[in-house]
């Protein structure tokens, strides 16, 4: 099982369809379509050498995987999905600014698309809004302290344009 994160806290999400057994899912864990080999089973595709190609049961396991995540998909509310992608660029901006040196342009950025997403949509992110709002002004203050912080040492000014952008 895995989990959704959103700033109101994780989610379950299964990976089996209800019903599915464990073994099932260890299984098609290993790669091997279910059978109790060691290997994934492959076949020598015909021109470059050193290719290989995956045998239809692979091919069919891996479709099925698919749809079993899109109905996943399915089901998740948008709001909690859309809180998910802005928590990632959070975290996104959070590890260029703390990368040594930090990553400015880059922590600018994904602050910029987290900006887009919470403001753009202010008022329809259900619960998680005040979290991810919450969010967005923590990470532009950290960005902004970060970003003197590096001109003090760098001695210089920043260029034109490296500060997120005011909201």
């Amino acid at each position: 099982m895995s989990t959704l994160w959103t700033p109101s806290g994780e989610h379950p999400v299964p990976r089996e369809p209800a019903g599915a057994g464990a073994g099932a899912a260890a299984s098609r864990s290993s790669g091997n379509g279910g059978r109790d080999e060691g290997q994934p089973s492959q076949r020598a595709t015909a021109g470059a050498p050193g290719t290989a190609e995956a045998a239809p049961e692979d091919v069919r396991a891996a479709e099925a995987e698919m749809e079993a995540v899109r109905e996943e998909l399915l089901r998740a509310p948008a709001e909690v999905v859309v809180a998910n992608h802005a928590m990632g660029l959070w975290e996104l901006a959070a590890l260029h600014l703390s990368s040594q040196p930090p990553q400015l342009p880059q922590a600018q950025l994904a602050i910029d698309a987290m900006s887009a997403l919470v403001e753009g949509l202010r008022g329809r992110l259900g619960e998680a809004e005040g979290s991810l709002s919450d969010g967005l002004a923590q990470i532009r203050m950290a960005f902004v302290q970060i970003a003197n912080a590096s001109r003090g040492t760098q001695g210089s000014s920043s260029p034109p344009g490296s500060g997120p952008t005011p909201g």
